[in-house]
């Protein structure tokens, strides 16, 4: 790794390391007020790829008057999901570490003989010296100007990843030549572009000469996305005269010994203490430039992509908005914030203005896309607020997601006077009341979380032991199967998970687990799940949702009510779930006013 290391080091682009040739004397910094507080604005890889001009333009200088904005961006994504730049970069790295199907030519004297550096015996041959350039006609060794000997026949083929690293390379141009008009910043940001990608194409040569990608190897790989895009982005907010400034973080991460990880292997929290630290302290050597920082920072004990995921970037905002102390963690996709129910699917779906964190965290879990919960928990135990906004609607308010309150529960009607007199407690009461009168508490959102398998298992033992439970957990465990919902009995387990198991390994799961009883299994099914942190209080409430999804004769599978108290879950049928979203949120989530108590809920005949 230290020579992936060093490699890295000397990709250090000149956006970052020198200033750029042009550096007019008007170019717009960030605030230099000492009252002006920190904002961490993180931009997803479709925003980057579609509206890289409009965040500088409409987002980024209208905040850096009176804040000093730092900007993360994800690696850019594609016209299709599978042209997104980690993508591309995943299966580049696949590709690496694939047998040519033919080899014919490589190493073959050229006098067609058998010496020692042609066959060795029958049907095998030397490898070739050196992985070739599509555009080249022979074997060609990055960086140096070194003709190899070649065969008189044809040439041989490129490697697969030759053709992913250059559509990498068309993609990233393309875009820059779109969005940068400057032509000395254009320049200088293609021949980053050429770097980055001839650097690539050495690493996985490289990679392929051993024939091995380590799990730190893919992470350097999978960082190149977010390296690229944080190019384009710096380039684009210099174009629209804004003083950025490149930050890579490859080197940020602390030393520290793959001992300090926990015993399962995942890091702790004083990892990431001392690593948002380690990002604030650089962030802030930008001065009054407007950084923007890389979402990869750098190999970790374990890898990155094993330890975190395919998340990294939004962690990494959420650390720098500590490291900085923001006052608040910006998150913009291209929706308005979270809604009651998914817009798309339900017209009557209203924006949320503010949500609890364990109430998003709950969301997110059962479909939502809205912040992973070990993302939010490093901001909100930080009092950090995460704001939820649309690149395409900058002024709109967006969603909250904001440490509770200490003194939640007297939100509405005071705090208790000390000491509680009779008087005053009654008091209390009726103003309690008159507030749930005129306020009716009622669930924040209900969403749906298709592509859902359950799986029924009857113990086949006369007398069941404590071994029932423990097999199905163990197995389930072996082949790294996460658990949605389960419903449990002296004798029976039914439990909801993601339909993401390829079929060989679903069928290995089932045979497994016939050897703890009876198994059937259900496909096609969906995860209905109604959120709110005032459920546990609200009365009828489960009786009012299952009852709704009754006389819409929506059939249930199984149910299942969080330990939080905030989340009360079904399955259902995923033929059902339009249908039911539609019902639950104009049953339970339709707003007071919206609703006459004397009559009966209205649905129209479309549902179903």
């Amino acid at each position: 790794m230290s020579a992936s290391s060093s490699s890295a080091s000397s990709r250090s682009s000149s956006l970052s390391s020198s200033p750029p040739p042009r550096t007019p004397p008007n170019l717009h910094q960030n605030s230099i007020d000492p009252s002006s507080r920190w904002l961490v604005q993180k931009f997803g890889g479709t925003s980057v790829g579609k509206f890289a001009v409009n965040i500088a333009k409409d987002i980024v200088s209208s905040y850096i008057d009176s804040n000093k904005v730092a900007v993360v961006c994800s690696a850019r994504s594609g016209s299709t999901k599978a042209l997104g730049t980690t993508n591309l970069l995943l299966r580049a790295a696949a590709e690496t570490l694939r047998r040519p199907k033919n080899r014919s030519g490589y190493g073959t004297p050229v006098n067609g003989g058998s010496g020692i550096f042609g066959r060795t015996e029958e049907g095998s041959q030397s490898p070739p010296l050196c992985s070739p350039r599509i555009s080249e006609p022979f074997p060609w060794v990055p960086g140096s100007s070194m003709t190899p000997v070649t065969p008189q026949s044809e040439a041989p083929p490129a490697p697969e990843y030759h053709a992913t690293v250059d559509l990498i390379r068309q993609e990233h141009l393309n875009a820059a030549r779109a969005s940068v008009k400057d032509p000395s910043i254009l320049h200088e940001l293609e021949a980053e572009i050429e770097r980055d990608c001839e650097w690539l194409r050495s690493f996985l040569y490289a990679s392929q000469v051993i024939d091995e990608i380590s799990p730190r190897s893919k992470d350097t790989i999978v960082g190149l996305g977010e390296r690229l895009a944080c190019k384009i982005m710096t380039a684009v907010l210099r174009d629209q005269g804004i003083d950025a400034e490149y930050v890579s973080l490859e080197d940020i991460v602390p030393a520290m010994d793959d001992l300090e990880a926990e015993e399962d292997g995942s890091l702790d929290q004083e990892f990431y203490d001392r690593l948002s630290q380690a990002v604030g302290e650089r962030v802030k050597q930008c001065g009054a430039r407007v950084p923007v920082v890389t979402g990869f920072f750098g190999p970790v004990p374990g890898s990155l992509l094993r330890q975190v995921g395919r998340g990294y970037t939004d962690l990494l905002s959420a650390l720098l908005s500590v490291g900085l102390d923001a006052a608040e963690l910006q998150i913009w996709k291209e929706v308005d914030g979270i809604f009651t129910a998914d817009p798309r699917k339900v017209p009557t779906a209203r924006l949320i203005s503010i949500i609890s964190p364990a109430e998003a965290a709950e969301l997110t879990y059962y479909g939502s896309e809205v912040v992973h919960p070990f993302t939010m928990e490093q901001a909100i135990r930080r009092k950090i607020p995460i704001r939820i906004k649309n690149v395409e609607n900058p002024r709109g308010g967006g969603t909250v997601i904001h440490p509770d309150p200490e003194a939640e529960v007297d939100e509405d009607v005071g705090c208790v006077p000390e000491p509680a007199s009779p008087l005053a407690l009654a008091m209390l009461s009726a103003r309690a009341a008159e507030a749930q009168r005129q306020h009716p508490r009622h669930p924040t959102a209900v969403t749906i979380k298709e592509h859902i398998i359950v799986l029924n298992i009857n113990s086949n033992r006369k007398s069941v032991s404590h071994g029932f439970l423990a097999g199905i957990f163990g197995t389930l465990d072996r082949f790294g199967v996460v658990v949605d919902l389960i419903s449990t009995s002296e004798v029976h387990v039914s439990m909801a998970i993601e339909d993401g198991l390829a079929k060989k390994i679903l069928d290995r799961l089932l045979r497994e687990l016939q050897k703890s009883g009876t198994v059937s299994v259900h496909h096609d099914m969906a995860i209905l799940s109604l959120v709110g942190k005032h459920m546990c209080n609200m009365i009828g409430i489960a009786g009012r949702m299952f009852t709704t999804l009754a006389q819409g004769k929506v059939n249930i599978e199984m149910i299942s009510q969080g330990a939080s108290e905030i989340n009360i879950s079904c399955v259902i049928d995923g033929r059902d779930a339009v249908k039911a979203l539609n019902l639950i949120h104009q049953s339970c989530l339709q707003l007071p006013e919206s609703l006459s108590t004397n009559k009966s809920i209205a649905v129209g005949p479309w549902l179903f």
